[in-house]
């Protein structure tokens, strides 16, 4: 059971989130909160396994709750999905920088949120496709990064390099596998040497580095690896 805690300013909308969650039966809503700093206080009491969290909130914002809710460890604490209307590429760096597993559109279909929930509680990270477009054309609009050191990635295989470019273009492990036609397994194992090899702490990180190196050109087409 993936226990979800939902933070949002607008009760409305947890009451959505909350009877879309308990409709299925591998979830459950642990608690509510109206704001970051709320949030903070109800982790160590509801121990959530992934923290569904607005970005915009008055007063402590989704991203700072974030770094609060993982300073103690990313690894022994929950996974945190942001939900974003998308309002800028830096809201999303500073996502990335607070260690924030994924980042979701709040105008997503819902069967893609419930999805994006199981693929973060399960210990990927994920970016949506939506968002990876928007942030690959806006670093275009950076054309100093578009020099920097394709030998950054010298450290990783050639196959490294393919499941990069596909992780830039928004795709699941699920997805990458069946496009690659390896096990899931396989898929994650890649993923995840490619991102220790960089130092990349999740995917977006991971579709920043992506561009920077050429793998992928502005709007998320893969440049000649796939």
């Amino acid at each position: 059971m993936i226990a979800v805690l939902l933070v949002d300013d607008h009760a409305l909308l947890r009451a959505g989130f909350r009877a879309l969650l308990e409709g299925e039966d591998d979830m459950t809503v642990v608690g509510e909160a109206g704001d970051g700093k709320e949030a903070v206080a109800l982790i160590a009491l509801t121990s959530p396994d992934v923290v569904l969290m607005d970005i915009s909130m008055p007063g402590l914002d989704g991203i700072e709750a974030t770094r609060q809710i993982l300073a103690a460890g990313a690894d022994a604490g929950p996974r945190v999905l942001l939900l974003t209307t998308f309002e800028s590429s830096e809201t999303v760096y500073e996502g990335v920088r607070s260690g924030a597993s994924g980042f979701m559109l709040k105008d997503s279909d819902p069967d893609e949120l419930l999805r994006a929930i199981r693929v973060v509680a399960a210990g990927d990270a994920l970016l949506s496709p939506r968002i990876a477009r928007r942030l690959l054309s806006d670093l275009a609009a950076l054309p100093e990064v578009t020099r920097s050191a394709p030998e950054r990635l010298s450290s990783l295989t050639e196959r490294e390099r393919e499941v990069m470019a596909l992780v830039a273009m928004g795709l699941t492990n699920d997805a990458i596998a069946e496009r690659l036609v390896v096990s899931r397994a396989t898929a994650k194992t890649h993923v995840s040497r490619a991102m220790r090899k960089l130092h990349a702490h999740d995917r977006a990180q991971l579709v920043a580095l992506a561009y920077e190196a050429g793998l992928v050109r502005a709007g998320g087409a893969a440049n000649g690896q796939v």
